[in-house]
């Protein structure tokens, strides 16, 4: 009998055309979570991050930055307002790409899992709304109903990887079999580790290594909001969500200051 498969997907920049958490920064304005100023950089973080890929360089930027940015912030009022904008605010994002190979997918019988440095309450949610079967997300410390700025889990590089091993021997994947999906040089990794590796509107170093293996480049260029292009499933039961209960970072985000405090440096 032949053994089960999965295609595996980063989110930002491979689903969605921004990173799924600077994307709520308006929202978590008006939801007393930041100011104005504030928003203002994470808006001009955004378009740095969308311009200049995210190499491991722009990921400890944005560490950095979400550090000092959502240290404090009240978890559940994060979560309430990703779920209350979430359709407004993602939906728009969705590459229309993306959803027809995730259609493909499911249609073929694999499970769809969503890989992301993004924190688990944004990525599940986003998971939910495209019926994905399970996340890896960024897990962020949490006390007395708060992020303390600290991270537990950090879904990011090699990690990623790790993770997607993991659950493939958890759940029994062909790994040979199995499909991945991503835009960044950081998630090489988590690339060569299936059968099936596609670079996905690749930064330049991506492309480069793409084009060396003979990988094959995917352009996504049509966001397009998902209730006007079909009809999403309801989620089926996601039955592992790897990185539970985190916080919204783009990409563990504290994880550079816990080093900090390790190393000294």
């Amino acid at each position: 009998m032949p053994r089960p498969q999965a295609a595996f997907f980063d989110l930002d920049k491979t689903i969605i055309a921004k990173s799924s958490t600077l994307a709520f920064s308006r929202e978590f304005q008006a939801g007393g979570l930041i100011s104005r100023r504030a928003m203002l950089r994470s808006a001009y973080a955004q378009f740095v991050f969308f311009t200049g890929g995210a190499d491991h360089d722009q990921m400890d930027k944005m560490r950095e930055f979400m550090s000092q940015l959502c240290a404090g912030w009240d978890v559940a009022t994060v979560r309430d307002i990703v779920h209350e904008t979430l359709t407004t605010i993602v939906e728009p994002l969705v590459y229309d790409e993306a959803v027809t190979l995730i259609e493909e997918h499911r249609a073929a019988g694999r499970d769809i899992v969503i890989v992301s440095a993004s924190g688990v309450e944004v990525v599940e949610p986003i998971g939910e709304m495209l019926g994905a079967d399970r996340v890896i997300a960024t897990r962020m410390e949490i006390a007395d109903g708060k992020y303390t700025g600290n991270i537990d889990y950090y879904a990011y590089a090699e990690e990623k990887a790790r993770a997607i091993e993991h659950l493939a021997a958890t759940a029994g994947y062909d790994l040979g079999e199995c499909y991945a999906y991503s835009d960044s040089v950081t998630d090489v990794h988590m690339l060569e580790v299936v059968g099936h590796p596609f670079a996905v509107n690749p930064d330049r170093e991506l492309r480069r290594i793409a084009t060396a293996r003979e990988w094959p480049v995917l352009l996504f260029v049509r966001p397009v909001a998902l209730r006007r292009r079909l009809p999403v499933p309801a989620a089926r039961p996601t039955l592992a969500a790897l990185a539970v209960g985190g916080a919204v970072a783009a990409g563990g985000i504290i994880w550079s200051n816990r080093r900090r405090r390790t190393t000294g440096t």
